[in-house]
This record gives C-alpha cells, structure tokens and sequence, in this order.
C-alpha cells in the first residue's frame, strides 16, 4: 500500500470476560506478517490488561483512565494523532474497548474529522460474544445490544461451554439483532484472521441505521458554563461546597440548561475516574452563539491535547490548556488566577461532584450552561475494585477463598483478573474469570520485574472492604 492509502482500523469489542484479549493475543502471535499498532483501554482501578497481552513486537498503547467512549475519547484522538507521525507505515491499527463500551463513538472517530477520514479507514467492528454468559446480559445491558448490533464480525466463542442445540438458538436470536454480520464460531477465540483482518465489513450508511444520531458531533465534555469573574484570585471548588445557592436563572437566552438539580449543578450518570477531572477554562468575548460555538470548538481539540496535571491546592490559570485536576476522594480546591475581569466559559469532562467558583466563600452563578448528552450510560451500579500490592500469597488459601467467592458472589462478578505472585514459584499467576468460571495457570517467569499482586473485580454491588480483606488473608 502507498503512503497515501487509509490505514485500517479493526475495532475489537465485546461484554467483559467474552474473549477479546485471547483473541488479540492470537492476532500478535501469528506470522501474518503486518504490522500492527495495538490500543487498549480497560475499566478498572488497576491496569491490569498490559500484562495479560502477550509481548510482541507490536507497538501497544494502554488507556485505562474509565470507559474508551467516554473521558478516554481525547486520548484516543492523541494516539492516533502520534500514528499519522510516524516514518514507517502501519499495516494496520487495532483497537480494544473495555467490555463496558459502546463501540459507536468509537468507530465514529473515524469519521467526523477529515484527516482521521483520509488517514485511517474503519475496516470492521469485531464483537466476541460469550456464548455461555450473554443471555444473563443481554436483558440489562444497552452496551452488550449495541456491541451485537454494530459488529461487522461476530465470534460466538466459548462453544465448548454450551450444547449444540442452546448454540443454535443464540445465534438465532443474535442474527434477529443484527442480519448483516458474519457469524464464526470458536473455542479459546480460535479464528482465522482472513475472518477478522481487513474483512472491509463496516458500512456508514448501516451505522447511520443502527443509530440515527451516529454522524452528530460527540464531544469529550459533558457540560459547559459561561461565569462571569472579577480579576483576582478565586477558588475553584470541586465537591460539595459550603454554600449551595439555588441557580434557577434566565440563562442568558439560551435554553440549555438540561437535567440539573436543586442546586444548579449538573450531574453524570456514567463512571470515569472518580480522582480525576479534566476542566478548560477560556476566556470568551461575549455569549453570542458564533463565539460560544468558536468557544466550544477550541475545547474539543485541547480536549485531545496533552494534560497538565494539578494537585489539590495548586493554581490554576484560564488559556489553551486541559487541567487535569487531581482529586482527594473526589473533592479538591484550587486557587483560580483572574487577570482580565469577564466572562469565562469552563468545560468540565466526565466526573460525578459538582464544580463551583468562589470568592469570599459565595458561590459565582453561571450565566449560560450547557450539558452535552452522552448517548450511554453504563450500568450505574457496575464498578471496579482494583488490588495492587506486593507479597506472596499461599495458594492453598487463595483457591480456597476464591472458590467461596465464586459460589457466594459468582452472579455479581462480571469479571476479574489478575497477575499474581504465589509462594514456592518462580512464575506468574495469570487468574481470569468470567462469573463462577475461572482459570489460573503460570505462565513466564517473572525475571526481573517486581512481584506485585495486580487484581481487578468488576461487577455490581461490590464490597471493597470484604474484598480486600479476603485477598489480605491470602498473603503468606
């Protein structure tokens, strides 16, 4: 292919535990002779996937800060931006979503930017669908439908776990979801990359039928404010402040203000990092459309532009910079420089506290806001416990503790998976599990890298306290 040619992009997706990282896994160890980028995004509190995926000579890029259709979106764009740079041609990019994503923003990166159109081409959507576990999801999860019903390539995998006949009718009821995909059936992810590389399977105009509004803008901030603000020092407030004023006001006669609550402050009803939040702050000459649209637009690319990180207590100044604010259990103050009084429009990213400005202690009304709708929402009671500590664990009380986890708890856990340290070997634990089905089998040695328990949960109504303790009781 000539320089010039649209580098491929296969989107790997499907609901946690279904198979993705195997199948990836097959992909970079096969001679197939490309060469490939690989970005992966996890949900979780720990990365964890890095060190599931095989070694390769594949460049990998690991995003696990939340959901890749959400507040990782910008990091995406950032990814791809360093790809185009890159001397040697790509032969292909693959991206793996978290099993909580919705694969359509992310296949729309693709094309609603006209150098992402000319320098990348969506080649297919590729869903793993856990034959054994789907059905307990497919009733309570937008996200596993829409995975089915975007996919180009669908892989029913985990045959060996159900009988033919049950088999049968999941694809049945899979192909009633979506009729256009080819459907191949493995074990272990077995199959033939002719089946999943340059298929050339993604069709816009079916996207656009899928999802009518799948062309619209989606941007990588959930809502917007225009204050305005005297020259000084003030505080930026993230959290729930002293001082909550009612703010019901005419917003200066724009008709925007969607879903907020008594106090005037918007909330989000999807999970990103809840110790994070990314915030833009710009100057604006005045709240006519043409400059707030100019405004917004300028957002979305410092959106994908990279972070400056602030701790709780350090200064922030407005310009062309995305703060990413670190926060303290989901609370932080930051002193907020003003040198030219007016009007500021702040862009908050995905987060669940409220955000204020204060000066003297009074809450600053917004006179114009905006919330930017999200077209999903994850499951609000699926979360993640991450564990990451160093030690050894006996494996007699680590099977015994994770068996009666599994019976106990085995419908709540989605998943888990972990690289652990066990006494008396020299290898790495790798520990997956998909509800009450689990598998841990050593695998290479650990050599020279520090021998850290990394172990990830991911489900509903999680007890982290419960799950920590038990995990610490395993520890020789």
């Amino acid at each position: 292919m000539s320089n010039d040619t649209p580098i491929p992009v296969t989107v790997l997706t499907g609901f946690l535990g279904a198979g993705k990282t195997t199948l990836l896994n097959r992909i970079l160890t096969e001679q197939h002779g490309r060469k490939l980028a690989v970005i992966e995004n996890e949900f979780g509190e720990v990365g964890v996937d890095n060190q599931l995926v095989i070694q390769s000579d594949e460049e990998i890029f690991e995003m696990n800060n939340g959901c890749i259709c959400c507040s990782v979106r910008g990091d995406l764009i950032r990814i791809l931006g360093r790809l185009m740079k890159r001397k040697d041609r790509l032969d292909g990019i693959l991206i793996e979503t978290t099993g909580l994503a919705d694969p359509g923003p992310v296949a729309q990166t693709f094309f609603t930017d006209d150098e992402m159109r000319s320098r990348f081409r969506l080649d297919a959507i590729v869903t793993v669908v856990d034959a054994r576990h789907v059905l307990l999801h497919l009733g309570d999860s937008p996200e596993v439908k829409k995975q089915i019903a975007f996919a180009d390539v669908l892989i029913l995998n985990k045959t060996d776990l159900v009988t033919p006949a049950e088999l049968d009718a999941l694809e049945a009821r899979i192909r009633k979801m979506n009729a256009y995909a080819k459907v191949h059936r493995a074990q272990n992810s077995a199959v033939d990359l002719k089946h999943v590389l340059d298929v050339g399977g993604f069709n816009l105009s079916r996207a656009t039928e899928i999802d009518p509004k799948f062309m619209e803008p989606s941007y990588p901030f959930e809502w917007a404010g225009a204050y305005p603000l005297p020259a000084g020092t003030l505080d930026l407030v993230i959290g729930h402040a002293d001082h909550d004023h009612d703010h019901d006001h005419d917003h200066a006669g724009h008709d925007h203000a969607h879903g907020h609550g008594e106090d005037g402050h918007h909330h989000h009803h999807h999970q990103g990092n809840e110790n994070e939040l990314d915030v833009v702050i710009l100057p604006v000459k005045s709240l006519d459309a043409a400059d707030l649209d100019a405004a917004r637009d300028q957002a979305v690319v410092l959106f994908s532009d990279w972070e400056s990180r602030v701790k709780a207590g350090d200064p922030v100044m407005p310009g062309a910079v995305l703060h990413r604010l670190l926060l303290d259990e989901g609370h932080g103050h930051y002193p907020l420089t003003i040198k030219t009084p007016g009007h500021y429009l702040v862009f908050e990213g995905c987060g669940e506290e409220p955000l204020h400005i204060q000066q003297g202690g009074e809450n600053i009304r917004p006179v114009w806001q905006q919330d930017f709708e999200h077209t999903h929402s994850h499951e609000e009671d699926v979360t993640s416990v991450g564990i990451s500590t160093t030690g050894e664990l006996d494996g007699k009380r680590l099977n015994d503790w994770i068996n009666e986890l599994l019976k106990t708890k085995g419908n709540d856990l989605y998943r888990m998976k972990g690289v652990l340290s066990i006494k008396g070997s020299d290898k790495r634990l790798v520990f997956q599990g998909v509800h009450m089905l689990f598998d841990a089998k050593f695998d290479r040695p650990w050599g020279k890298d520090p021998r850290t328990n990394t172990l990830v949960f991911i489900g509903k109504s999680l007890d982290r306290a419960a799950l920590n303790e038990g995990f610490k009781s395993c520890l020789v």
